[in-house]
């Protein structure tokens, strides 16, 4: 059976080869809700400068304060294995997933040489576009956030945009349960 774990991360730019890992928020999505967070010290220099608008974390005082990217990501793969059970399978569940698993994967690779994920990860917006039949345009976080949970959206802090990505995932797994038992609703 899946588990899936909500994951959100922060970083200093668009891609893990030029621009580092600044933090990862994670959240089981089943109740009782339990959680991770780490910042990471900067492995890369380079900032992309809207990236860090976004965020708004210090390169300097995780250079001071974070840990080392492979502290940071033994203690996510720790805290992985804790909370899924051992008949289940981790899955990495995001919103744009492709981003986040690009690091996270990128990450767990050059620093402990595996990824207690493996090659499982879905995007919520995919998901969302197979269960409503709704184009890729009405995928956005607004709009999904509106339908789903009537907030903001997201204030990127990796945890507490992981905790919401979860609540999303939630609200689309029982939208999807109410159509599997409807099924004239699921076509109206």
């Amino acid at each position: 059976m899946p588990a899936y774990i909500s994951v959100d991360v922060e970083t200093a730019g668009p891609t893990p080869d030029q621009f580092a890992l600044l933090s990862i928020g994670a959240c089981t999505v089943v109740q009782p809700r339990q959680t991770f967070y780490v910042e990471l010290r900067p492995d890369r220099d380079a900032v992309d400068p809207q990236a860090a608008a976004v965020h708004g974390l210090s390169m300097e005082t995780l250079r001071q304060n974070g840990l080392p990217p492979e502290q940071a990501l033994l203690k996510f793969e720790t805290w992985v294995h804790q909370v899924v059970p051992p008949s289940h399978k981790p899955i990495f569940l995001a919103f744009n997933a492709p981003f986040d698993w690009m690091f996270v994967h990128t990450y767990f690779i050059r620093y402990l040489g595996r990824n207690p994920f493996g090659h499982k990860a879905l995007d919520i917006k995919a998901f969302y576009m197979g269960l409503s039949g709704q184009p890729w345009e009405k995928t956005s976080g607004s709009h999904l956030h509106r339908l789903f949970r009537q907030a903001d959206g997201l204030t990127h802090n990796a945890l507490q945009d992981a905790l919401d990505q979860a609540v999303l995932f939630e609200n689309m797994l029982a939208m999807l349960e109410r159509d599997q038992s409807n099924p004239v609703s699921a076509k109206e």
